[in-house]
């Protein structure tokens, strides 16, 4: 019974958790950021070998 008093007790992990929850925040900004910065090159890449077989 006192692990769990002093493990609700413990801010410590609650502090991990955060901190793990903004990582997780910021990975997946950047994972959609990335995908947007990769179609508009894909397009950009297209439209130059368009131009480039006329």
């Amino acid at each position: 019974m006192k692990f769990i008093k002093k493990f609700v007790r413990d801010t410590k992990a609650a502090t991990a958790i955060e901190y793990g929850l903004i990582a997780a925040l910021i990975a997946v900004a950047g994972i959609a950021a990335m995908g947007a910065v990769g179609n508009g090159v894909k397009q950009t890449f297209n439209d130059v070998s368009k131009n480039l077989g006329q």
